[in-house]
């Protein structure tokens, strides 16, 4: 162990999807899998003899508790359900694991459990086990919650990086950025207008109809922490292609656009909680637009056989590489 090993810390940058937490990932929590070289993915696929099933468990942080569009009852049902629609399975069975911090007020811990209860009718699945503890205040940030996810696999294709082939197709399912503008005004006290609500949503129906029409999907990523750069980065490196990628062509909402450019930021690189990326062949590309499209969805870019990067062509034709953040943009969004 080398002395700036020894002296290193978790960072908050750590949990914010880009290039701190995947390396976090690589290097210190591979060891934890039984083939550390798997490639990682929204849920595992597990071959069970009574049926194909996928798995997931994620935890939620976020300040405030309640914002436009959500809170983190909903973030929790959805953000699971959601992982389990990204490796094509209908999701079914959720268990909701409460960090309560001491000095709690029961009535927003009452209107958080109201959302739990009706998100999960929302996304059609059911809380089946649950586990509550109370830290001491302080430590706690109010509520924190892991939900974990049982789906049913609909096809028996796979739906991950390595089925990703040159020439195929990139969609997204809607605009970018909502969450984390909505997040960011949320907590600073920021005046919208018009107001901006998350884009919090189930996207199993979104996969369905895709699977329902013939759509063969090749990969499916929802866009959370780290937004749709981050996103691409991963799906690029783990299928060793290049991706390149229209700015002109990726949705975003004039609201999130305006606040975007009045503060600097990258609404590629802002949380989304209902959007998802679809890689799928090009003949499959026509239907896919029909069904995105009325969505807000839309035709992004294409896979090429070169080395693994993302390029962004810009709207004024030029090209650049366009990476994850290195560092944290929003803190606790998801």
């Amino acid at each position: 162990m080398t002395e700036a090993t020894a002296g290193a810390r978790i960072r908050l940058a750590h949990g914010g999807g880009g290039t701190l937490m995947q390396q976090l990932i690589d290097q210190e929590l591979r060891p934890l899998y039984s083939d550390p070289t798997q490639v990682l993915h929204d849920a595992a696929r597990l071959k069970l003899p009574h049926g194909d099933l996928a798995f997931t468990t994620d935890s939620y942080v976020v300040q405030p508790l309640e914002f436009p569009g959500g809170d983190i009852g909903s973030l929790a049902v959805t953000g699971t359900a959601n992982d389990l629609a990204m490796a094509g399975a209908r999701p079914l069975h959720l268990s909701v694991g409460l960090i309560l911090e001491e000095g709690l007020e029961l009535a927003v811990l009452r209107r958080l459990v109201v959302s739990l209860a009706n998100t999960a009718r929302q996304c059609g699945v059911t809380i089946v086990t649950g586990d509550t503890k109370v830290v001491e205040r302080g430590k706690g940030d109010g509520v924190f919650i892991n939900t974990s996810g049982i789906g049913l696999l609909a096809t028996d294709l796979p739906i991950d990086p390595l089925a990703i082939e040159p020439g195929d197709r990139i969609f997204v399912s809607g605009d970018l950025g909502r969450h984390g503008v909505a997040i960011l005004a949320a907590r600073h006290g920021l005046d919208l207008h018009p107001p901006l609500a998350s884009d919090c949503a189930p996207l199993w129906p979104v996969v369905e109809s895709l699977l329902t029409a013939g759509v063969q999907l090749h990969c499916l990523r929802d866009l959370t922490r780290g937004g749709l750069a981050s996103a691409l980065a991963e799906l690029s490196g783990a299928s060793g292609m290049e991706f390149l990628v229209e700015e002109e062509a990726i949705p975003v909402a004039p609201p999130v656009a305006r606040t975007c450019e009045l503060l600097g930021f990258e609404p590629l690189h802002l949380a989304n909680e209902g959007r998802l990326v679809a890689v799928v062949p090009e003949r499959s590309a026509a239907t896919t637009l029909q069904i995105l499209e009325p969505l807000g969805g839309a035709l992004i870019g294409e896979v090429r056989a070169n080395a693994a990067r993302v390029l962004l062509r810009t709207r004024f034709g030029s090209e650049r590489v366009l990476v994850p953040l290195s560092g944290e943009l929003l803190p606790r969004i998801c």
